[in-house]
């Protein structure tokens, strides 16, 4: 799997506590945008974000960001 797969065109916008997450990178999670394993044999691997405080974010779910883990309108382009 060279490209990863577009789960949505639109962002996750959340609200989050501060602390560790997974965001998937390889688009293949059934919890999106959270990593849940399914990059296994994939070639990607999860990327780690730590949140210093409760926040509202967008998370991509194109995997086409150039802000990871953060939708930065690329969607758009699709």
């Amino acid at each position: 799997m060279s490209e990863p797969t577009i789960s949505a065109k639109t962002p996750l916008v959340v609200e989050l506590e501060a602390g560790d997450y997974w965001w998937c990178t390889c688009g293949n999670t059934s919890n999106q945008a959270f990593c849940d394993g399914s990059h296994q044999d994939t070639g990607f691997k999860p990327m780690k974000v730590t949140l210093e405080k409760k926040q509202t974010v967008a998370l991509c779910q194109c995997k086409q960001t150039g802000n990871p883990p953060f939708c930065d309108g690329a969607h758009a382009k699709l």
